[in-house]
């Protein structure tokens, strides 16, 4: 297996489910990853501009190849809210050979194809 055909997760946040809905749906729909998955109701605390934040957020894990992250990144980031959005990618280094497999079906389909 080619390196840009491994799986990787995309770890983000949202300020709403919906928001992370409409992200993910556009990711799917255009091939750029075979699922996604959403957890409303997260709570996240940090440091931004010098001032410490307390927000409800929803994260969403984008599964999908390694050669796609980038664009994955670069579409979901397109409408997204924040001016500095959390896009990580993180690699899979194994898991069942099925669910692997179909990762890379899904996102080997024409644009627009379901």
């Amino acid at each position: 297996m080619q390196e840009n055909d491994k799986a990787v997760l995309i770890y983000s946040t949202f300020p709403t489910k919906e928001a992370a809905e409409e992200a993910g749906g556009r990711l799917v729909d255009q091939a750029l990853a075979a699922c996604v998955n959403i957890w409303p109701g997260m709570t996240s605390i940090y440091l931004w501009q010098g001032e410490r934040h307390r927000d409800s957020e929803a994260v969403m894990v984008i599964k999908t190849r390694a050669g796609l992250a980038d664009a994955a990144i670069a579409e979901a980031k397109r409408h997204h809210p924040y001016t500095n959005p959390a896009f990580l990618v993180l690699p899979v280094e194994s898991g069942a050979p099925d669910f692997l497999r179909w990762i890379g079906e899904q996102t080997q389909r024409p644009a627009g194809q379901r």
